[in-house]
């Protein structure tokens, strides 16, 4: 008989983030895919730490804590109270992290940016993630990643070895689901198809430092550059960047005022040094956006021949390819029909069916040699 799969719901609860929000599809779209299924011979549930709200699931048992470890740290919770109430289960962790002491899990990691970009990150929290993928890729049976760069790169950093490694990449579709608030147009005086979409975000990888600097160049004077996310702009000047009057800060956006602003942008400018995958230049290309982006990371792998591609230390080719895709309608058109085609191939459904083959593959296995 088949382990119980568990996963784990630690994240939910928590501030929102890209991770938490792949998480969250993956696991709808698990339950959708496993509800189609005949003869499935495990069992589901899901493990939260509190008494937060989380989606209606088919066949995905919510199971909360109990009531005396309510308070309990969340660190301690995932590597004291999970593994010990779940012994019996296979674990399944979709945040990077997860209990050292359960050998039956498989670990979604989603990159080795602690390693590639360690100039991103605080030195406690490189050395607590190092500290755990050492152990994790070793002791569990199974690592999920994103991408075929990211699993070269937990490769070469020696996080696990290629044969335990499973790719299996995002989807994007969520997006198309989502109905868009155009609200952001108006607030930040917006004009459609003329302004550049980017991440607010201050972390050296992300490398929104060279988009400033061609913001600043007379080709771009008269395009607005719009930042979204949590980072402002006194946090750019704190960090020594120069903000050019034609950038706009949007701030911490809702899901649907996102989607307003990708559907009507005239680019999303995404020139990050390394990506384990990338998930808004997709999201972009799905709702009609056309993307340029820097031919580094996972993001060749996932744009493929549906971006324009600057080079990420020359400020002047991200002014050059971002008039080419606002000024060029031939060029525009095509982008937009390849990022439709290109988006098409990434579905949480297919994410979902990648994921549920190989963690039942091992948990067959575990079961034949419980070693």
């Amino acid at each position: 008989m088949y382990k119980t799969i568990a996963f784990n719901g630690k994240f939910f609860g928590a501030a929102p983030t890209g991770v938490h929000r792949v998480a969250e599809q993956l696991i709808a779209a698990t339950d959708a895919l496993i509800a189609e299924q005949r003869g499935n011979d495990a069992d589901y549930a899901l493990l939260i730490r509190n008494s937060v709200r989380v989606p209606s699931y088919r066949k995905i048992l919510c199971v909360r804590e109990n009531p005396r470890v309510r308070r309990m740290h969340r660190i301690a919770w995932e590597q004291l109270y999970l593994p010990l109430a779940r012994r019996e289960d296979f674990i399944l962790n979709l945040c990077n992290l997860g209990p050292l002491y359960h050998r039956d899990s498989a670990t979604l990691i989603h990159d080795a940016q602690v390693y590639s970009a360690p100039e991103s990150y605080s030195r406690s929290f490189r050395l607590w993630y190092k500290f755990l993928f050492f152990f994790i890729g070793r002791r569990h049976k199974l690592i999920v990643t994103v991408s075929e760069f990211s699993k070269r790169e937990l490769v070469h950093y020696g996080v696990a070895t290629a044969d335990k490694i499973v790719v299996v990449h995002n989807g994007c579709d969520h997006v198309l689901q989502i109905r868009p608030d155009e609200g952001q147009l108006a607030t930040l005086k917006l004009a459609r198809g003329r302004y550049v979409l980017a991440l607010a975000n201050t972390q050296k990888h992300k490398n929104i430092a060279i988009l400033l600097r061609a913001f600043a160049a007379p080709e771009l004077k008269d395009v607005a550059l719009v930042l979204f996310g949590g980072a402002s702009r006194a946090d750019f000047e704190n960090g020594g960047h120069v903000v050019p009057p034609n950038v706009r800060f949007a701030g911490r956006v809702t899901d649907s005022e996102l989607v307003g602003l990708m559907a009507n942008a005239g680019a999303l400018a995404f020139p990050s040094l390394t990506e384990g995958f990338g998930l808004p230049p997709l999201e972009a290309m799905a709702l009609g956006c056309p993307v340029v982006a820097a031919p580094f990371g996972a993001l060749p792998e996932v744009c493929g021949d549906a971006a324009l591609y600057a080079d990420p230390f020359d400020p002047r080719a991200w002014s050059l390819k971002i008039r080419t895709v606002l000024d060029d309608p031939a060029v525009r058109q095509s982008l937009i029909a390849a990022g439709h085609r290109q988006a098409g191939i990434f579905t949480w459904k297919r994410a979902a069916r990648n994921l549920f083959e190989a963690v039942n593959a091992v948990n067959a296995r575990t079961q034949a040699d419980p070693k």
